[in-house]
């Protein structure tokens, strides 16, 4: 059954744990689905993982759009959030709604927006007013990285953890559903998390958040340009990707691929015409 934000509301209720992953192709959603997870968030961190870019700034929406169609394909049970990149939701809410909107007819459940500013709040509300439902997302906010100064981590005393809850509050009451805590000390996002209703889902902000989230290039070991403190990894494509490779060119240099078995042959009839038609 697919799961809806009302779905992942209840999970809080229940204290029941939230399993996040992020997803960019149509196959990578269809396998993480099938496995159960809850939902699939089609990141902006595309840009690094997919697309080789050096920040999620550089990520435009209309590539955004291809890969959220994608895996709106691939998962059938779980929810879909879509990462508005870099400048799309940030100009104008007129443009952003119109932006979001894209995402929803792309196949996306819910969006996903960075910040706690009055504008953020004000969109958040106009967003879940206009039918789209809204992923919040607080601490490290990475499309913020410019003003930001770099990988930071967020709330590491109670004034700063008390000011990222009391922005969530207001993001809350805004309609958010959800809200995404980035790179935060254990104890803060516990404190936040605990005094709020909606789901919080941490990536780096330790266990006491209400579910996690790990960008799937992280979790099978096939980006490993950077790697965070907290992404574990549970396989090592990296490895098994360039062991495959370098097995299927020593085939094909010896002759052993494509064998006769992966190979497509004539009849025995046209196969005699072909050896008489040598004979001449």
């Amino acid at each position: 059954m697919k799961k809806t934000v009302k779905k992942i509301q209840k999970y809080k209720i229940e204290n029941k744990k939230i399993a996040a992953l992020t997803a960019y192709d149509f196959y990578t959603a269809k396998y993480i689905d099938s496995a159960g997870i809850d939902l699939i968030l089609v990141g902006d961190s595309a840009a690094n993982v997919v697309l080789g870019y050096n920040t999620t700034t550089q990520i435009t929406i209309d590539e955004m759009l291809i890969f959220t169609s994608a895996v709106a394909r691939g998962a059938k049970e779980a929810l879909v959030v879509a990462d508005m990149p870099f400048l799309s939701y940030n100009v104008s809410i007129e443009k952003a709604i119109e932006n979001a909107g894209k995402f929803i007819v792309k196949g996306a459940d819910a969006v996903k927006i960075e910040g706690g500013s009055d504008y953020i709040i004000n969109l958040t509300k106009r967003l879940t007013e206009a039918g789209i439902p809204v992923l919040a997302h607080l601490g490290f906010t990475p499309q913020y990285i410019n003003t930001i100064g770099g990988n930071f981590i967020q709330g590491k005393d109670f004034d700063a953890a008390l000011k990222i809850l009391e922005a969530a509050k207001k993001l809350e009451a805004a309609g958010a559903f959800a809200i995404v805590l980035e790179l935060m000390p254990k104890e803060a996002s516990k404190f936040i998390s605990e005094n709020l209703s909606m789901p919080t889902i941490g990536i780096g902000a330790g266990c006491g958040c209400d579910g996690q989230i790990l960008v799937i290039n992280d979790l099978i070991g096939k980006f490993d340009d950077f790697s965070p403190k907290f992404a574990r990894k549970y396989f090592d494509a990296k490895s098994t990707i360039i062991d495959c490779a370098k097995k299927y060119i020593e085939d094909v240099i010896s002759g052993d691929f494509p064998n006769d078995e992966e190979s497509f042959k004539l009849t025995k009839e046209e196969l005699s015409k072909l050896e008489n038609y040598k004979q001449c």
